[in-house]
C-alpha cells in the first residue's frame, strides 16, 4: 500500500457597447429575465415604425397609461426614451407598449459593461465591492488566469460559471453541509454539491477534517458574486465531494482509485486531484491508479493533477500518467515557483503562490523578492471545523491545480470546442491559449504556458462555425 506524501500543497473604459450586455448578469443569476441591475431602473426605449404624431403618441399615452414625452434626447431617429409612472414596472409597461400600433419595438434601457471582463463584487477581508481583487492575484489577467474574461464569456454564452458541468474533488473531504461537529463554509451557500462519498470513513458524509479539500473547492467553485468571501472560477460548476485522503492529508492508491472511478461513473466530467505520491512511486507501483485514470478518460472524464513540490524536473504521479493534465506552479512574477516540479511532460502552468525559483535566468524571476501566498476561505484551524477564514500559508501545485480543472469546465460548458468534447481536445484548447513563458512552447519548466481562462473561453468566429 502506498500513502501520498500529502495533499501537493506546501503550507498553508472605454466600453465596447452591445445590447446583449445588459442581459449578462441575468443569466449569472439563471434568471428568466433581466434583473434591475441589468437595465435603467422605471425607463424603457421605444421605437416607432414612423415618426410619432401628436395624435399618435396621445393614443399611445392613453391606452397605456405610459407617458410619451421623452426623458432624455432621442438616441435613434423614431426613438424615444421614456420614463415610467410610478407603479409601473418595466416587464409591464413593456407588454402594454408592443401591443401598441406604431410601436416598432419597445426594451429596457440596458446597462452595459466593460467589454472582455465581468467583475464581481466579492469583497473579501473588507467591506468595500470587488475587494477580491486584493487577495484573489491569482484570477486576475496578466499575472493570473484571467477569470474576468472567463466569467464574461461564460455569462454571453448563458453558461454562467460553467454552469451544468460536474467536477469531482478527490481530496479530505468538503465543508459542504451541516453535519455533527461541521458546517458548510459560509461562502458556499449558492454552491450546488452533488453526489458525495466518503470512501475513508465509508458513509455519504465527505466531510473536511483538515482544509485541504475546502480550499480546493473554493479556488473552483465558491460562491461569487454573493457580496461575500471571494470568487470560485468555476462559481456555476456543480461539486462531486469525493473524500479519498485523512484528516492528516494521506491515503492509499486504493482508495484513491476508488474514488476515481466512483465520480467517473456518477457524472463528473473533470476531476480534481491535488495530491502527489513520492518520486520513487513508479507507474508500475500504482497499476489500480493508472487504470482508474484510463477508464475515467476513456469515459471522456477529464482528469487534473498537480505535478509535485520537490523543485526538480520530474512529474510526480498521478500527474505524470499520460491521461492527466499534469499542472506546474507560478508566482505573483509569472515565474515558476521555487517548489514546482517540471519536466517533459509537464503540461501547463497556473498560479501556486510563493517565491521565484532561483534555477532559471528568467527576466521575470526575482528570487528575493517575498511573494504572496493563495487565498481562499477554509479552516483556520483544523481542529475546528466550525471557524473559517483566511489562513495564510497556502501554496503549491496543490492550489495551482484546481485552476485548471475550473478552466476545463468553463471550456466544455461555453462549447468553443463544440459539445461534449474529448479530454484531449479539451487539454488541446488549454494549451493552445496558455501564455507562453520561459520561451519555446512547450518546455520543461512552463509546459504550454500560463493558463488563460479567458483565451480558452473566447469564442472566434472560426470556432463559432465549427462548434455548430
Amino acid at each position: 500500500m502506498f500513502r501520498t506524501r500529502r495533499p501537493a500543497c506546501v503550507g498553508r473604459l472605454n466600453a465596447l457597447v452591445s445590447l446583449v450586455a445588459g442581459l449578462l448578469l441575468a443569466a449569472l443569476l439563471g434568471a428568466g429575465a433581466a434583473s434591475a441591475a441589468d437595465y435603467v431602473p422605471g425607463q424603457v426605449v421605444v421605437g416607432y415604425s414612423a415618426p410619432p404624431t401628436p395624435a399618435v403618441s396621445a393614443d399611445i399615452s392613453r391606452q397605456t397609461g405610459i407617458p410619451s414625452a421623452p426623458a432624455a434626447p432621442s438616441p435613434a431617429p423614431n426613438t424615444h426614451v421614456v420614463d415610467l409612472p410610478r407603479g409601473v414596472s418595466v416587464a409591464r409597461a413593456l407588454d402594454r407598449l408592443r401591443r401598441q400600433r406604431g410601436v416598432a419595438y419597445a426594451v429596457p434601457n440596458y446597462i452595459a459593461h466593460a467589454s472582455g471582463a465581468w467583475i464581481p463584487n466579492d469583497p473579501g477581508q473588507g467591506r468595500a465591492p470587488r475587494g477580491w481583487e486584493r487577495m484573489q492575484w491569482n484570477f486576475l489577467p496578466g499575472i493570473g488566469v484571467n477569470a474576468p474574461g472567463a466569467w464574461a464569456n461564460l455569462l454571453a454564452d448563458h453558461r454562467p460559471g460553467a454552469r451544468g458541468t460536474t467536477i469531482a474533488i478527490l481530496d479530505t473531504g468538503v465543508a459542504y453541509r451541516n453535519w455533527q461537529r461541521y458546517e458548510r463554509s459560509p461562502d458556499f451557500n449558492r454552491t450546488q454539491f452533488v453526489r458525495p462519498y466518503d470512501f475513508v470513513a465509508h458513509n455519504r458524509f465527505p466531510l473536511d477534517r483538515e482544509g485541504h479539500g475546502t480550499f480546493v473547492t473554493g479556488t473552483i467553485a465558491e460562491s461569487t458574486n454573493n457580496g461575500f468571501g471571494l470568487t470560485g472560477l468555476a462559481y456555476g460548476a456543480s461539486i462531486m465531494p469525493v473524500r479519498i485522503l485523512g484528516a492528516d492529508g494521506t491515503g492509499d492508491a486504493a482508495t484513491i482509485s476508488r474514488g476515481i472511478r466512483y465520480a467517473a461513473t456518477h457524472g463528473a466530467q473533470v476531476i480534481n486531484l491535488s495530491l502527489e505520491f513520492s518520486l520513487d512511486v513508479t507507474s508500475s507501483d500504482i497499476p489500480d491508479i493508472i487504470s482508474a485514470i484510463r477508464f475515467a478518460h476513456d469515459r471522456g472524464v477529464v482528469v487534473v493533477a498537480a505535478a509535485g513540490n520537490e523543485g526538480v524536473e520530474q512529474i510526480a504521479y498521478p500527474a505524470r500518467a499520460p491521461a492527466v493534465i499534469s499542472v506546474g506552479a507560478t508566482t505573483r512574477d509569472r515565474c515558476l515557483a521555487d517548489y514546482s516540479n517540471g519536466g517533459q511532460r509537464l503540461d501547463l502552468v497556473a498560479p501556486g503562490g510563493g517565491d521565484d525559483t532561483t534555477l532559471l535566468s528568467d527576466p521575470l524571476c526575482h528570487p528575493s523578492r517575498n511573494l504572496p501566498d493563495i487565498s481562499q476561505y477554509t479552516f483556520d484551524d483544523p481542529s475546528n471545523p466550525r471557524r473559517f477564514g483566511y489562513p495564510g500559508g497556502w501554496y503549491g501545485t496543490s492550489m495551482a491545480a484546481p485552476h485548471v480543472a475550473a478552466a476545463a469546465a468553463l471550456v466544455i460548458a461555453s462549447g468553443v470546442i463544440g459539445r461534449n468534447p474529448s479530454p484531449d481536445k479539451v487539454l488541446a484548447r488549454l494549451e493552445q491559449t496558455a501564455q507562453p513563458l520561459g520561451g519555446a512552447k512547450p518546455n520543461q519548466y512552463y509546459g504550454y504556458g500560463l493558463l488563460d481562462a479567458g483565451a480558452a473561453t473566447t469564442r472566434t468566429a472560426a470556432l463559432a462555425r465549427r462548434a455548430r
